[in-house]
């Protein structure tokens, strides 16, 4: 286990020193106002990221040989820059791939894997209708599909976006599915839950997670809608006498789920099972979003009466913790 989480940060003193080993996220060479060349980083491991300076790059105790993707490790200040925690690197160097632990790097779920995928398996046993139900099964059968599925972020940076994350952003979906549909008898529940759990499944070819989380080359040429669609489509034509008309509305459901073209969907919503799925996964993504928000502004060392930086998914919005706001007056 390393030492130093970024998530511990906060609670060192000013200008403390660190060794520590970090995932690079983003390497950028800029300049000062003065034309001084420096580097700017982002680094990363599974509690978080942080801004990183390097004041002098040609320091010897830098390493050249080092970019996006690879681990370092580092010595480095503690220090703020208007009220945000930074790194002030004083020396680095990139580790090979025997000197780290993946685990240590890669943010991931804190949530059962065992028991997510028990929910899932639940879910799909309480289906009323076969043909949805071997559909599911038929897709995860698949073992490389399968582990896929369990270990995949269902994100590269927005919601989600963990080892696991995928399959956790799906049991969250079955639940809000399972308190929501019932309340309007137009909707099939099977086919909701059949979108819930088959929507984002060509992420798990259009990321890649090994070392930090990117995109495929199917991924950017593709998207996962379109992989997903022809992953389902597929398994689809393999089973004996699946009804036409279900297939058509599987494939909106997945093909629709963004919402919007802008958004990226090929189709609009056109069925209630297919408006509703993208309603719940809209909410999910946008409510796991601000969590993390919040939580970086508390590794930020923010205020409780302070606003979030801006926020991309929610039009560059600022938002304020509520319940942390109320609970540091006493009532929370």
């Amino acid at each position: 286990m390393k030492d130093n989480y970024i998530a511990d940060l906060v609670k060192l003193e000013e200008n403390q020193l660190i060794e520590s080993q970090f995932l690079v996220l983003s390497k950028q060479q800029r300049t000062t106002r003065n034309a001084k060349p420096y580097l700017s980083l982002i680094l990363g491991d599974n509690s978080g990221q942080i801004e990183s300076r390097v004041w002098d790059p040609t320091d010897n105790r830098i390493a050249q040989d080092f970019g996006k993707g690879d681990v370092i490790k580092v010595r480095a200040a503690v220090s703020k820059f208007e009220g945000v925690l930074q790194l002030k690197i004083e020396r680095l160097r990139k580790l090979a791939s025997t000197e780290f632990d993946r685990a240590d790097l890669l943010p991931a779920t804190t949530c059962d894997i065992g028991e997510l995928w028990r929910k899932l398996e639940a879910a799909v046993a309480s289906f009323t209708d076969s043909d949805l139900q071997r559909l599911v099964i038929a897709v995860m059968a698949v073992p490389t599909v399968r582990e896929a599925f369990i270990e995949a972020p269902a994100a590269k940076q927005l919601h989600h976006a963990w080892l696991g994350g995928l399959l956790e952003h799906v049991v969250s979906l079955i639940g809000l599915a399972d308190r929501v549909v019932p309340h309007y008898p137009m909707l099939m529940r099977d086919l909701i839950l059949t979108g819930v759990i088959l929507h984002d499944i060509g992420k798990i070819h259009e990321l890649s997670w090994q070392t930090g989380f990117e995109y495929t080359l199917e991924g950017q040429l593709l998207g996962h809608i379109q992989i997903g669609a022809a992953m389902v489509e597929r398994t689809i034509d393999s089973l004996p006498d699946f009804p036409p008309r279900l297939k058509t509305l599987v494939l909106h459901v997945i093909l629709s789920h963004h919402g919007k073209l802008e958004f990226g969907s090929p189709k609009l919503p056109m069925i209630p099972e297919a408006l509703m799925l993208n309603f719940l996964d809209d909410m999910d993504a946008k409510m796991q979003t601000l969590a993390s928000e919040f939580q970086k502004a508390t590794r930020q060392g923010k205020a409780a009466d302070e606003m979030t930086d801006r926020i991309w998914a929610l039009d560059q919005r600022t938002m304020l913790n509520s319940r942390a706001w109320l609970a540091e007056s006493g009532n929370g």
